[in-house]
């Protein structure tokens, strides 16, 4: 059983960019040897970094589990949107709180969106970098999703049947290399 944290990046309410964490979401749950713990930014309000979290004696009693999880994670895919053409810094304080050890040579798959063209591109490119500092393996294929208020629908379903076929291809490399790495 791998174990794969989906971090939903957006803390806003009505996040366009949840509408794709969803839709992963439910895809990933109907594999059945995968656990999915999913995070949603929305739900967490983590105080700016002061400490590194090194161990579980670290961590604050209220953020046990949350250490737990993503000590135990194979891997993480994290979705974003862009922000002024930048990842979520909510999303980015959150991975912060935890030490590379965490992440190191654990798989990362990189999903963004905007409702512009551009699909969230640049958020995309400063995440690969910002995985690749945490000591992750970033999966090769990524899920950039331009115009995703028209590609999802508000409870994460696809509108748009073009999209499928980079849905698949990213989930496809992103699980061959938590399969790899976990060897």
């Amino acid at each position: 059983m791998k174990n794969i944290v989906l971090i939903s990046g957006s803390p806003r309410k009505n996040s366009v960019s949840f509408r794709i964490a969803t839709h992963l979401l439910k895809r990933l749950e109907k594999n059945e040897d995968l656990k999915i713990e999913f995070l949603d930014m929305k739900e967490f309000s983590l105080p700016p970094v002061q400490k590194v979290w090194m161990n579980l004696e670290d961590v604050p009693a209220g953020y046990h589990d949350l250490y737990k999880t993503m000590d135990h994670a194979h891997g993480f895919i994290i979705v974003s949107p862009e922000y002024n053409g930048a990842y979520s810094a909510t999303m980015k304080n959150l991975l912060d709180h935890f030490a590379k050890p965490i992440y190191k040579q654990k798989a990362f798959g990189i999903v963004t969106g905007s409702t512009g063209m551009m699909g969230g591109m640049r958020a995309a490119q400063q995440l690969v970098q910002l995985s690749v500092a945490l000591f992750g393996i970033v999966s090769p294929t990524l899920l950039v999703t331009p115009q995703m208020d028209k590609k999802f629908e508000e409870n994460g379903e696809l509108l748009d049947g073009t999209f499928e076929k980079p849905i698949e291809r990213f989930l496809e490399d992103y699980l061959w290399l938590v399969e790899r790495l976990d060897k």
